[in-house]
């Protein structure tokens, strides 16, 4: 089971209908399966990077990650985190604030509206 969020490069919409709307066009444009993969955009890259300076994401050790490694997530202008839901509440409130700090946009998928 995984607490899931959404991180993209992008302005941040208005109003939780847009914010979904937005999420699901970037989820499929750059993460679906059938789809060319699309290098991470340097600000993904670095926000990744830094996630998993914290938090490393070793497939066999990781204890925060659901789907190790973080990096495999990312393409584009988006990164799809997958959270062991036993971590959710810290992890999440990290990334969350690494986002900010990095400009970019964080959503909760589960509670389907922007992280602050």
């Amino acid at each position: 089971m995984s607490y899931d969020l959404a991180v993209w490069d992008g302005d941040r919409p208005f109003g939780n209908r847009a914010v979904s709307s937005m999420c699901g066009e970037l989820y499929e444009r750059y993460l679906e399966s059938d789809n060319v993969v699309v290098p991470p955009a340097p600000r993904i890259g670095a926000y990744v990077e830094a996630l998993v300076a914290r938090y490393p994401d070793d497939v066999d050790r990781s204890v925060v990650w659901a789907s190790p490694p973080v990096i495999d997530e990312a393409s584009g202008s988006m990164v799809y985190l997958l959270v062991s839901y036993s971590k959710a509440e810290a992890v999440s409130q990290y990334d969350a604030a690494l986002a900010r700090e990095h400009g970019l946009v964080c959503f909760d998928t589960q509670g389907e509206c922007l992280r602050p």
